[in-house]
């Protein structure tokens, strides 16, 4: 099943929802929006994940970024809506229900996610940048992930370095390919 995100603004927040597998290949659409949405004064983001069969290592971590990002402004949150037992699970066992609400029983969007859901509009993929981009997006969000335990960490310690490698073997290339 092919990836994509749908995306509203509300009176108080704003709604996105992935469809299929939130992977590296979806979660800089997800990255670019939502700070976008945040630099136009957003301070409650809803990630409704009803429609999302899975999540990634990238996304999550995309996730992780988007949360602490709004952790840092005055009222920010990052709500996580209908998740379902598998992707919740996955968030738990990365911590990140420390860093986000996880269906919030009192929140201000609860019973109209199917109105909600109706119109939401397709966002639109932006254009990478090539692998160097994409590399470091996804570096950066395994980053975001280790930032929150030392079991992260642990875990994520040699994608790190391995993607750390990567980009200074990309961007020496790219140098010698510039001087050559």
């Amino acid at each position: 099943m092919d990836s994509s995100i749908s995306v509203g603004n509300f009176d108080g927040f704003a709604w996105i929802r992935p469809s299929g597998k939130g992977s590296f290949v979806s979660s800089p659409a997800l990255k670019s929006h939502c700070e976008n949405r945040i630099a136009q004064g957003d301070r409650l983001l809803v990630v409704d994940l009803s429609d999302c069969s899975g999540m990634d290592s990238t996304f999550m971590g995309t996730l992780a970024g988007i949360a602490s990002r709004l952790s840092a402004v005055e009222g920010g949150r990052l709500q996580i809506a209908e998740p379902g037992p598998r992707n919740r699970r996955s968030l738990e066992d990365l911590g990140l229900d420390f860093l986000m609400e996880i269906d919030p029983a009192t929140a201000i969007w609860s019973g109209t996610q199917e109105i909600i859901r109706k119109s939401l509009q397709p966002l639109r993929q932006p254009d990478e940048s090539g692998r160097l981009q994409r590399t470091k997006h996804v570096l950066d969000a395994h980053k975001a992930l280790s930032d929150i335990s030392s079991k992260n960490a642990r875990s994520f310690a040699s994608v790190i370095d391995t993607l750390e490698d990567e980009i200074a073997a990309k961007e020496k290339l790219a140098i010698d390919g510039e001087s050559g």
